[in-house]
């Protein structure tokens, strides 16, 4: 079965998201293991972060684009809207779940640090499982 383009960009977003999330996580836990505690906040990773995924977002949808040109431009159809809206809610309960027990953490042991990265994880946990969810209702044929 040929991939449609939203299951190919949703597809993108997924490695792209993943890889610089496994990059984030990477930093974040050297960092923290070099200082022996949770690393602050650091602007200078949140910016190279956002620069990996704004530079891979354009890269890879204009790839895709120029592969399927013709549907590219169509808006998503009836079973594709449902299966974008339910992914969406899924992976906001998931970040939902991330952000709550970031707070009771810090509610707990009053870490602010951790529960920044907490939440970040939470935020970039949330993003891939919205994808993944994406390509499995896509896959699965959701009316």
């Amino acid at each position: 079965m040929e991939m449609s383009f939203r299951e190919k960009s949703a597809l993108g977003f997924l490695v792209l998201f993943s890889l610089a999330g496994a990059f984030y996580a990477w930093e974040v836990i050297g960092a923290g293991l070099a200082m022996g505690d949770v690393p602050p906040p650091s602007f200078k990773l949140a910016a190279v972060y956002v620069g990996l995924v704004v530079l891979g977002a354009i890269v890879s949808q204009a790839s895709i684009a120029a592969s399927s040109a013709d549907e590219a431009d169509l808006p998503a159809d009836e079973r594709e809207r449902v299966a974008i809206d339910r992914a969406g809610n899924w992976s906001g309960i998931m970040l939902a779940f991330g952000v709550i027990a970031g707070v009771l953490h810090f509610y707990a042991y009053e870490d602010g640090r951790l529960m920044f990265h907490v939440v970040v994880g939470a935020l970039m946990l949330s993003q891939i499982a919205d994808y993944a969810f994406q390509i499995w209702l896509f896959r699965r044929g959701v009316a």
